[in-house]
């Protein structure tokens, strides 16, 4: 129900595109959330978006480097990496929650799960 797709292989201070394709259910009341999780490392929290409302959210390690979109015509949300760094390394997830702005950090409240998406930034 929830498709990750457009990770890859790209150099510290490049950038990435992710996608998260929505589809047999309606997630028009979620926030559609992106996670990440390092090998060895836990699921941490990336951004957030709602489907009906504009407003993002952003875990501090990537303000102002990278953009959550959705475009509701192509139940699609996106995740626009930039200024990549080493630490961006590891399997991306997206996710659909129906918790509220202060329960999107955390992986349990999260509904549905894409499969990830490996991003791995080289020096």
């Amino acid at each position: 129900q929830l498709q990750a797709s457009g990770g890859g292989l790209v150099q510290a201070g490049g950038s990435l595109r992710l996608s998260c394709a929505a589809s047999g259910r309606t997630f028009s009341n979620y926030r559609m959330g992106w996670f990440r999780q390092a090998r060895g490392k836990e699921r941490e929290f990336v951004a957030a978006i709602r489907w009906s409302g504009s407003t993002p959210y952003y875990a501090d390690s990537v303000k102002g480097r990278f953009t959550i979109s959705r475009d509701n015509a192509k139940n699609t949300v996106y995740l626009q990496m930039s200024n990549l760094k080493l630490e961006d390394t590891g399997d991306h997830f997206c996710a659909a929650t129906l918790t509220v702005v202060s329960g999107l950090p955390y992986p349990a409240n999260y509904n549905y799960w894409g499969q990830g998406t490996q991003v791995t930034v080289s020096s």
